[in-house]
């Protein structure tokens, strides 16, 4: 199995953030996990990448338990995130954030310059290579998260909500890009939007969670069709263009 989360569990004080969720991902996959605010979305991320470590169960990776790694040693074994909100070097240029994530997989300054460009050609951001990054705002923030996570030439990308915030043509273009990544690498792809549309036109297969426990997975069109996913979700997702 590339990739598994098994019995994955989480709790906060009295909360269950996260309560025996198991599912597994193939390479080059694209898989979408959706649910309400408060279902536990971020923290399966976060438990996957080491920023909080489960109370029970297991993250598989190529048929080793990561799930008591540092977020360093999951990063440098291949899994890469993005979070909801950036978290750029703000007083960095483009470029220099996208060679910090080059930089865990090499010492040489020259090569994480080149991974460097390369990802920022790759998305469009070569020409602001040299801006700072608190002055990027909106869509082009967003791609440098994306940027950042790339450059650290992972086989699984981790997307939080890369359209908050987005308008529709902004979506689009953000979706045309995650196809693409998939298309030229066979990058695996686990991706969380509130912006259905944006889930949608790109997974395989939907993971829904709900107080932190997962209902039903499947494909996409069966997963939105399901009558408890239809009465419980919907309502409180905005719907993109």
């Amino acid at each position: 199995m590339f990739f598994e989360i098994r019995n994955l569990s989480k709790n906060f004080g009295g909360l269950k953030a996260v309560n025996e969720v198991s599912f597994s991902v193939k390479k080059g996959e694209i898989v979408g996990i959706i649910g309400p605010n408060g279902s536990g979305k971020t923290t399966v991320f976060n438990l996957v990448t080491g920023f909080h470590t489960p109370d029970r169960g297991f993250v598989i990776f190529k048929d080793e338990v990561i799930s008591n790694l540092r977020p360093d040693q999951i990063c440098k074994r291949g899994i890469a995130r993005t979070f909801q909100i950036p978290q750029p070097l703000p007083r960095l240029s483009v470029l220099k954030n996208v060679m910090v994530g080059a930089y865990s997989k090499t010492s040489e300054e020259g090569e994480a310059r080149r991974k460097g460009l390369a990802v920022l050609e790759f998305l469009g951001l070569l020409g602001q290579k040299d801006v700072l990054a608190e002055k990027l705002r909106g869509a082009t923030m967003r791609r440098l998260e994306l940027a950042r996570a790339l450059a650290t030439d992972p086989e699984i990308l981790m997307i939080d909500e890369i359209a908050a915030g987005l308008n529709p043509t902004e979506s689009a273009a953000i979706v045309k890009v995650i196809k693409q990544m998939r298309e030229d690498t066979g990058l695996t792809i686990l991706i969380i939007d509130h912006v259905l549309n944006v889930v949608l036109n790109v997974v395989d297969r939907l993971v829904v969670l709900h107080h932190g426990e997962m209902i039903i997975e499947g494909l996409p069109h069966e997963v939105i069709m399901d009558r408890k996913v239809t009465e419980v979700y919907l309502g409180e997702y905005h719907v993109g263009a």
